[in-house]
This record gives C-alpha cells, sequence and structure tokens, in this order.
C-alpha cells in the first residue's frame, strides 16, 4: 500500500476536519467555473451588453483577490476559521439561489463580488488548515484538496449545460441573426477581457426565455451539505454555544497536544517575555512567525527572497492555467487552424479534465515524490509541452495532444509548490495567504496582458506568451532551489516535526 501506517493513521485522526475542508474546496470550485458558460444567459436576465456582463468577472475575481488576503489574518484562531468557513459555504448557496432574481448587471456584480469574498476566504483557510495539521504530509492531502476544486469546476458546467438557451434568450426581431453564432460567442467569452466580444452586437430588449435558474438552484442545493458539514465540525470541537459536547476525565492525544498547544498561544499573548524566550531558544527560525511584525525585520534575506519566488512563480503559473483556457478556442478557430467552433469548443473542456485527472493521479505520486521533485516535473514539461505546440502549431492532433499535457503538468504545481514552500518555512502558515493572492492576481492579471498582446501581435503570440511564462517560471524554480540551500535550517521547526505527528523525517531529508 502507498500509504504508510504512520500517515493512515494521522490521517484516521483528523479524519472529519480533513473531509470537511476537503468539501468547502469543493463549493470553491462549483462557485467558481459557473459563471462562464451560463454568462449568455445572465446577459439576458440582466439586459446588459455583452462588454457589461463580462466585468462581472472582475468582480468577483478581484474580490476573491481581498478575501484570500483577510482569511490569512484568521490563521491564529481554529474558532474563528470554522465560523469563517461556516459563513462563506453557506454564502455560496445563497449566491446561487438569489443569482436568479438578479435583474440589474450592477446587482448581478455585487453578489459575484460577495461570492468573491467568500471563496477567497475558503481558498486562504483551507490551505492553511491542511498544511497546520499535516505540516511535512501536507503534500498528498493538498493534493486531494486542489483535485476537489478541480471536482467541482468541471460539475458546475456539466449541471448548467442542459439549461442553457439554445437560441438568443431575448426574444426581438434581431434574435435570429444573434443565435447562430451563439455557442461561437460563448465560447469566445474570456474573463477579464471585454474587448473580445466588442464586435458581436446582441439584443438588449424584449421577453426573456431561460430556464438556466434551475441550474443554479440545483446547485445551490447540492452545496448546502457543506456549511452543514462545517457546522458539525464546530459542533464536535465544542464551538457552538449551548451545545458543548461532554469529554471523558481523559484526554486521548490529540485533545491533550491541542490543550496544550491552546494553553501555551494564551501565555505567550499574555507574557512577552515567554515569546521573546521562545523565539531567542530557537534561533533564526523564530524569526520567521511571520505575523510578527516587530521581529519580521531581523528575518534572513532568504526569508523574503523565498516568499516573492514562491509567489512569482504561481503568478505566471496560475495565470498560464487562465490565459490558455480562456484563449485556446480563439486561437484554434482562427489560422492557421481554422477549426470548427464545434471542434475547438472541446479544448477548453479538455484541457481542464486533464488538470482534474492530474491532480487525481497527483495524490498517490505525491507520497513517494518529494514537492520539489515534483515541481521540477512540471514545469519542465510545460516549458516541453509549450515548445511542442509552437513545432507543431499547424497540426490539429498536436494541438489536441499539447492541450492534454499541458493540463496534466500544470495540474499539481500549486499544491506542490505550497507544501514545499511552507516545508522551507517551517509550516507557520505564513506563506500561504501570499501564494494563494499571489496566484490569484496571476490568473486575473495575466489573461488581460496576453488578451492584449494577441490583440495586437496576433494569435501565434498567444502560444509565445505561454512558452516564455513556463521559461521564466522554470528559471525562478532554479533560483528557490539555489535559495533552499542557503536558507538557514538549523533547529527550525524541530518542535513541530514530531513522531505524534506522522511524520516521516527520512522521507524529507534534505
Amino acid at each position: 500500500m502507498w500509504w504508510d501506517e504512520n500517515l493512515l493513521a494521522l490521517f484516521r485522526r483528523n479524519l472529519q476536519p480533513t473531509i470537511t475542508y476537503w468539501s468547502v474546496f469543493f463549493s470553491f470550485g462549483l462557485c467558481i467555473a459557473f459563471l462562464g458558460p451560463t454568462l449568455l444567459d445572465l446577459r439576458c436576465q440582466t439586459h446588459s451588453s455583452l462588454q457589461d456582463i463580462t466585468w462581472v468577472f472582475f468582480s468577483q475575481q478581484f474580490c476573491l483577490l481581498v478575501g484570500s488576503t483577510v482569511g490569512g489574518s484568521f490563521k491564529k484562531s481554529l474558532n474563528l476559521c470554522l465560523l469563517i468557513l461556516l459563513i462563506s459555504s453557506l454564502t455560496i448557496s445563497l449566491v446561487f439561489a438569489i443569482i436568479p432574481f438578479c435583474q440589474h448587471v450592477g446587482v448581478l456584480a455585487m453578489v459575484m463580488a460577495v461570492a468573491g469574498l467568500a471563496m477567497g476566504n475558503i481558498d486562504t483557510i483551507s490551505n492553511m488548515q491542511l498544511v497546520k495539521i499535516y505540516q511535512q504530509d501536507s503534500a498528498v492531502f493538498l493534493q486531494v484538496l486542489h483535485f476537489f476544486v478541480g471536482f467541482g469546476a468541471l460539475l458546475s458546467p456539466l449541471i448548467a449545460d442542459p439549461f442553457l438557451s439554445d437560441t438568443n434568450c431575448i426574444q426581438s426581431n434581431t434574435t435570429l441573426n444573434g443565435s447562430s453564432n451563439l455557442e461561437h460567442i460563448r465560447n469566445s467569452i474570456v474573463p477579464h477581457h471585454p474587448g473580445n466580444v466588442s464586435h458581436y452586437v446582441l439584443p438588449l430588449s424584449g421577453p426573456v426565455v431561460s430556464n438556466v435558474s434551475y441550474a443554479f438552484w440545483i446547485m445551490a442545493a447540492i452545496n448546502l451539505p457543506v456549511p452543514i458539514a462545517v457546522f458539525l465540525l464546530m459542533y464536535q470541537k465544542g464551538m457552538v454555544p449551548g451545545c458543548h459536547r461532554r469529554r471523558g476525565s481523559l484526554l486521548s492525544a490529540d485533545e491533550l497536544a491541542m490543550e496544550t498547544q491552546k494553553e501555551t498561544e494564551i501565555n505567550e499573548e499574555k507574557d512577552p517575555e515567554i515569546q521573546e524566550g521562545y523565539r531567542h531558544e530557537e534561533g533564526h527560525g523564530v524569526h520567521l512567525l511571520c505575523c510578527q511584525n516587530k521581529k519580521l525585520w531581523n528575518a534572513p534575506y532568504t526569508f523574503f527572497a523565498i516568499h516573492v519566488c514562491s509567489a512569482v512563480i504561481l503568478f505566471m503559473t496560475d495565470g498560464i492555467v487562465g490565459e490558455y483556457s480562456g484563449f485556446i478556442y480563439s486561437y484554434a478557430v482562427e489560422e492557421p487552424l481554422l477549426l470548427a467552433h464545434r471542434t475547438a469548443g472541446y479544448l477548453p473542456s479538455l484541457f481542464w479534465a486533464c488538470i482534474t485527472l492530474g491532480r487525481l493521479i497527483s495524490i498517490p505520486v505525491s507520497y513517494k515524490v518529494l514537492p520539489r521533485s515534483m515541481l521540477f516535473i512540471n514545469l519542465v514539461g510545460m516549458s516541453g509541452t509549450f515548445l511542442f505546440l509552437l513545432l507543431s502549431q499547424n497540426s490539429i492532433p498536436g494541438l489536441f495532444i499539447g492541450t492534454a499535457f499541458l493540463g496534466l503538468f500544470l495540474s499539481s504545481v500549486f499544491p506542490s509548490m505550497l507544501a514545499y514552500t511552507e516545508d522551507l518555512l517551517n509550516y507557520k502558515g505564513c506563506a500561504t495567504t501570499v501564494l494563494v493572492t499571489a496566484a490569484g492576481t496571476g490568473e486575473m492579471l495575466l489573461q488581460i496582458l496576453v488578451g492584449t498582446v494577441i490583440q495586437t501581435q496576433g494569435s501565434n503570440s498567444f502560444l509565445v506568451c505561454g512558452l516564455s511564462l513556463s521559461i521564466l517560471a522554470l528559471s525562478l524554480f532554479v533560483v528557490l532551489l539555489v535559495l533552499d540551500s542557503l536558507h538557514p535550517r538549523g533547529l527550525e521547526g524541530s518542535s513541530d516535526k514530531t513522531p505524534e505527528l506522522g511524520s516521516d523525517p527520512e522521507r524529507y531529508q534534505q
């Protein structure tokens, strides 16, 4: 069996919180992927232009970045983290239920902004809590976590598809002119880049005929078990007012460790001398407590460099995910390939399916292979795939093969980078907020930048941009490996990586 007994025992001891965090990330995936396919129906519902409705993407993504940053401020309190997850997962169900009643694009943008805040909190807190629970064994569980977001992102378009309008959902005299290109327009819409649909003119007035509301209500119902799971975890931890669980006279080893850690944190907050003594005892590693601003500037330069280097790598790799999924259809239907609209429409689906498959494959692989080795394979594979796509740019089979391999190589970059960076920084959860925010920023900004380059330089620049970004990410990863060798480790984290946590130090020796 690919799991050893220590890891399996650790998973069993943390079964309920682990499954809860996984399910919450399913909510995140469910919410992040529905907007693209349903956008034309939402345009009809709000009687807005294509240019106006595409800015709903920006509202969601910008608030997702804000939520990701805010979510990192809750790392000190498990009670507050679970409360925020409960509110966020419940908010996502409420958003799904409310969207069909949004009759104005401004109201829809505000609702999606609220959803973005909830998604950002989920993204940061779920990653952070799994890192805190499993520490050097977190790579496996982070891969599962990101498989669930991929699964949710695959499921929501499938739910929406039967309810999407086959013809223009605003009935008017010009409906027939626009309906023939409806599927092409739907595939051409790119988040955060409304300029690519400016030449399409669809009717703004007339009776609306759409059944997409049912899709949102189905997704709201599917998501409801998630906040229930978070509530049950809060109840199990004794965090629900008036519903305290009775404890036996003897505490289990995990409960005793939790109580000891809680008592230590309380004492440190009350007595600054205890904090200073604890930090002095651990040497350089103690200055890496990211929330201790007074000591931040005493950290070694590699502390800052690792954060920056890892964040920029994820900025580019998640940016590649966003720009490739957004522009691959437009690239395929133009010269030199000139694919049929229906055939080209399979490319984004293939890309996301391979990302989800890659995350599933990475679950057992991440147990046997170090995160930094997985990152090296992924980044080299990305660069090689883009080079292959450039060399076979006149080949339709080559485009499909390259798209599949690119999805596989990109699939595990984020969880592997998070596990590797937190390992370098002693599993304090400090890097999670930085990395999540950088990844989201890259996904938003690089779509705008690459879209602008495509408009000015032509469709061939699409693959050149991807190759340039992937080579730059690979180069920065080499720099990160150098920083790894220079970063002072010493006794850092020796108190955290104990056998009671189910760690296997020999497997993670540098």
